[in-house]
C-alpha cells in the first residue's frame, strides 16, 4: 500500500472571496472551519480546492489540528495565517469567524487546516 493510497480524495470547499485571496497569496495558509462529519475527514496530504465564485485554488493539506473552540485555536495558531491583517487584531477576528459560525456551530469542535498552495 502505498503513503497516498489512505489520503482521501481531492475535495472542494466554498470560501467568501476575500478569504481565497488571501490563501492566494500566501498570506492565509490556515483555513478554520468546524468539525462536521465531513470535514473530520480531511488529512495531511490531501488536496483542497477552494472556490470562490468561478475561480478555483489548487492547495495541498499540511497539517490538521482540533480545538474545542476559536478562542483555544487562536491561542495556539497565527493570526495572521488565519485571517491576514484582521489577525493583528484577535478579538476583531474572533468576532468575524463567529458571525459565520453561531455557537451551536462552535460546539461541534474546530478544525484548523493549514495549506500550501503550488509554488509558495
Amino acid at each position: 500500500m502505498s503513503e497516498r493510497d489512505d489520503v482521501p480524495a481531492r475535495r472542494e470547499l466554498t470560501i467568501r472571496k476575500p478569504y481565497f485571496d488571501l490563501i492566494a497569496s500566501g498570506i492565509k495558509t490556515v483555513e478554520v472551519r468546524v468539525r462536521y462529519a465531513s470535514m473530520r475527514k480531511i488529512q495531511p496530504g490531501q488536496e483542497l480546492d477552494f472556490v470562490s465564485g468561478v475561480e478555483r485554488l489548487r492547495t495541498r493539506v499540511m497539517r490538521v489540528s482540533e480545538y474545542a473552540s476559536f478562542t483555544e485555536m487562536l491561542e495556539h495558531e497565527d493570526p495572521i495565517a488565519v485571517g491576514g491583517e484582521l489577525g493583528k487584531n484577535t478579538d476583531e477576528l474572533l468576532a468575524v469567524i463567529r458571525s459565520i459560525y453561531p455557537p451551536e456551530k462552535e460546539s461541534l469542535g474546530v478544525l484548523a487546516i493549514e495549506v500550501e498552495t503550488p509554488g509558495q
